[in-house]
């Protein structure tokens, strides 16, 4: 049986403003992202990982991403949905991902921790 295949859509950690965080960097975080996504991957899904910049290439990454393969679920990171400046950017990953991939199902983490947990609320591996 062909493994799901999951597309984390998530903010590049090297856009991320951390001096609310200082104890994150960009690398730091995005070793916390891999780690989530091959946690993820060992739970038996098949994840593309598609980290986006702050708005002038997002929808362009997103639309080829949507457009490379079917997807089973699509998951939309919570960096996308906060702070609320990023309400428009969020909006437009959302129209695209429903235009693109109707048939997908759609799930939000809170944090990288909790990825699996949100995919498996959809689908199962």
């Amino acid at each position: 049986m062909a493994k799901k295949k999951v597309l984390a859509i998530g903010i590049d950690p090297s856009f991320v403003d951390f001096s609310a965080v200082p104890q994150f960097t960009p690398e730091l975080f995005r070793q916390h992202i891999d780690s989530q996504v091959d946690r993820v991957r060992a739970l038996g899904y098949d994840v593309t990982l598609c980290l986006i910049d702050l708005g002038d290439t997002a929808e362009t990454v997103v639309a080829d991403a949507l457009r490379a393969v079917a997807f089973d679920c699509v998951l939309i990171g919570a960096g996308l949905r906060q702070p609320p400046e990023r309400l428009l950017l969020f909006e437009k990953v959302l129209n695209l991902v429903h235009r693109l991939a109707p048939t997908a199902a759609i799930c939000f983490n809170t944090t990288p921790a909790d990825t699996a947990e949100a995919v498996q609320r959809w689908i199962e591996a």
